[in-house]
């Protein structure tokens, strides 16, 4: 396993309200270990660019609010001064400056000699695969060697804590998803602690070790990507980070009653109850051999699969997933099954 080279981060207490009185962050308490990369996911205007502003430097917290970098107090630091990294969405290249002078910028301002940031910059373009595009102009690039050259920028400087803010928002969705994957190989190679700002569920999945939820300026859920999916906290993290079905009914006799069907469920009885399932937990079958009985509303061809919405009794919709071969159409019945092991009674 290789050791981590980042810096472990606390941030205790850490609320951001500007001079007009919109709070755009309350009070939160997060700890990210050494090395880790840590996703802050939510929708716009939740709070989380506000949050890696404030871990860079780039905002001061309200009073009371405090950062730690491997326990040091870094708060009333500014960015220059706490050898973070950081990668925008806008990539803020400089389009006066050749592709390694960009790159070379930071090592620059830290007062390293010419011929030094030549050297590490050309050595972090090659671990890039760019170096080729050194003396290029940052107009001659595509949008994809221009995120290669900010992140190349971000990582010249040797950080403890390398900061990406939506980095890939900008990029068409087969380069966002080929980058993603470098990004991702990348970082746990370096072993860097990574902080990266997403509103995309699959990019938070996919890069996080860890997520944070976030929704109105607090923290919802912070967990694995796993975690986070299948034992979501709350409504607002079970919707957010994928497709959530509901289904209502009562217990009894150890059974869960719907008006679409009867399925065993042991524990208590309880009046009302909530049956709780991703759509891959769920089976299509012929209605014969199935539990639960539904009628088919829309068939969507996804390639690799059909995703299937379905109603029932009293309105409730659903969506499940189906294979490419499996004949389906609108307005036709379909059985339903549940994998036990994979659904949550609420």
């Amino acid at each position: 396993m290789t050791t981590p080279s980042g810096a472990a981060i606390t941030v205790s207490a850490c609320g951001k309200t500007y001079a007009d009185g919109t709070r755009a962050l309350h009070p939160v308490d997060l700890q990210v270990k050494a090395g880790e990369t840590l996703v802050l996911l939510g929708p716009s205007g939740c709070g989380k660019t506000t949050l890696l502003r404030l871990i860079a430097g780039l905002e001061t917290p309200d009073a009371g609010g405090r950062i730690l970098f491997d326990g040091a107090e870094v708060t009333a630091l500014p960015i220059e001064k706490r050898n973070v990294g950081m990668v925008f969405q806008s990539y803020a290249l400089f389009p006066n400056m050749s592709v390694i002078d960009n790159v070379a910028y930071g090592l620059r301002v830290r007062g390293a000699a010419k011929a030094e940031r030549r050297a590490r910059a050309g050595a972090v373009l090659e671990m890039m695969r760019i170096g080729q595009l050194a003396e290029r102009r940052i107009d001659q690039l595509s949008g994809g060697q221009r995120q290669r050259v900010a992140l190349a920028r971000a990582l010249a400087v040797r950080p403890r804590v390398i900061l990406l803010d939506e980095p890939l928002t900008a990029l068409d969705a087969a380069l966002r998803e080929h980058l993603r994957s470098e990004i991702d190989a990348l970082l746990k190679r370096l072993a860097i602690t990574a902080i990266y700002v997403t509103h995309d569920q699959a990019e938070a999945l996919a890069l996080g070790d860890r997520i944070v939820v976030m929704k109105n300026g607090g923290i919802a859920q912070v967990g694995t990507p796993r975690e986070v999916y299948f034992q979501p906290a709350d409504d607002f993290v079970a919707d957010f980070v994928g497709i959530t079905n509901r289904l209502e009914g009562a217990v009894r006799h150890g059974r869960f009653e719907t008006a679409a069907g009867v399925l065993p469920m042991p524990g208590p009885d309880r009046a009302t109850a909530r049956l709780l399932f991703r759509p891959e937990a769920a089976r299509l079958a012929n209605p014969a051999e199935a539990q639960l009985v539904f009628e088919v509303v829309q068939v969507e061809f996804q390639g690799a699969r059909q995703r299937v919405t379905l109603t029932g009794p009293g309105g409730v919709r659903l969506v499940a997933e189906a294979p490419t071969d499996m004949a389906l159409a609108a307005g036709g019945a379909v059985g339903l099954i549940l994998d036990p092991a994979r659904i949550v009674l609420a």
